[in-house]
């Protein structure tokens, strides 16, 4: 086996600076931190913590990497699920998990941040919210160094599994239901993310809805924004039908404007998180078992790292209304 004095002999530097360079600090050049990851990758040098895991098979430190948003507060139960349900896991199945921000990856290509986990003894990684622009961590994935699960991401290959709902047919339930109850048939669309997964799709099941019952689909990109659906609200509802959101927090903002504008349209959303039961008219939404995905997450990051190969795991959802009086504590 390659050890670090090797690497630094390769490298023409001295042992305390590959040690640097595996532990991410600062204060070495961009030159010398190259010459050292080549030396690295040259060599396929494994850091003593990682050989000692692999060979005696105790992987047990798996990286969960979020993107907290930071834009409003109404979403801190989605990533508070997410933290609970890994974490609870984790401690039953005897790993140690620890928490990695995107913010603390930023700038870093997929080979540093595969020296900094190595560093850090992690053999499993679960990826929250990986987006289609996201290309370090999708060449992270590619490279299969690493156990991965990725939360509503279509990627799998033997070292990856993905676990989420059915994000097309549950879209299409939840709007089917709203727009069958009032005979919709203008329809203004509220979807996510231009570089979202999830925001392709659910726009996927809204198309096949349009399809099927010959409806009048107008779609505008919302961000996820409270703010941004409701001004698309203001803007284009009165002459629809029903406004179906891609997120509760833009169905709370579509309904908002609505009242605002004092006319009734049905409005649904997505998700199930506890605010939509606060706005005062009820809607249809897609419940989300945040904490049970997170929690199998974790299963599924083991199993991968006892030798299974990566799969997809659908988790079921419900299309629910949220009252008042089932939410209270």
């Amino acid at each position: 086996m390659v050890s670090i004095k090797e690497v630094a002999r390769h490298a023409d530097v001295a042992i305390s600076t590959v040690s640097k360079v595996l532990n991410g600090y600062p204060n070495v050049s961009e030159e010398t931190k190259k010459k050292v990851q080549d030396a690295i990758r040259e060599l396929n040098y494994i850091p003593n913590s990682i050989a000692s895991a692999l060979s005696s098979k105790q992987f047990g430190r798996v990286a969960m990497i979020l993107d907290p948003k930071r834009q409003t507060q109404a979403i801190d139960q989605i990533f508070m699920q997410y933290l609970l349900g890994a974490l609870d896991k984790a401690r039953e199945m005897n790993l140690e998990a620890i928490t990695v921000f995107t913010s603390m990856l930023a700038g870093m290509s997929a080979e540093e941040i595969t020296r900094y986990f190595l560093s850090q003894s992690v053999t499993g990684v679960i990826i929250y919210g990986l987006s289609k622009e996201d290309k370090v961590l999708r060449r992270l994935i590619d490279e299969r160094k690493f156990a991965c699960v990725v939360i509503d991401a279509p990627m799998t290959n033997d070292r990856t599994t993905c676990v989420g709902v059915d994000h097309e047919q549950a879209q299409y339930d939840v709007a089917k239901k709203t727009i069958l109850v009032d005979n919709c048939r203008q329809v203004l669309y509220i979807a996510g993310k231009k570089d979202g997964y999830v925001t392709e799709q659910r726009l996927n099941g809204i198309r096949r809805l349009e399809k099927e019952m010959n409806l009048s689909v107008l779609v505008r990109l919302g961000e996820f924004s409270e703010l941004a659906a409701r001004n698309i609200t203001l803007k284009y509802a009165k002459n629809k039908d029903v406004v179906v959101c891609a997120s509760d927090l833009m169905a709370i903002g579509a309904m908002n404007a609505l009242i605002d504008m004092d006319i009734f349209r049905p409005v649904c959303g997505f998700d199930g998180i506890t605010l939509m039961g606060y706005v005062g008219k009820q809607m249809n939404t897609v419940k989300q078992d945040f904490y049970g995905i997170s929690s199998t997450a974790v299963e599924e990051v083991r199993r991968l790292m006892d030798g299974a190969s990566g799969r997809q795991v659908i988790m079921p959802h419900s299309v629910v209304k949220l009252y008042y009086k089932d939410i209270i504590r």
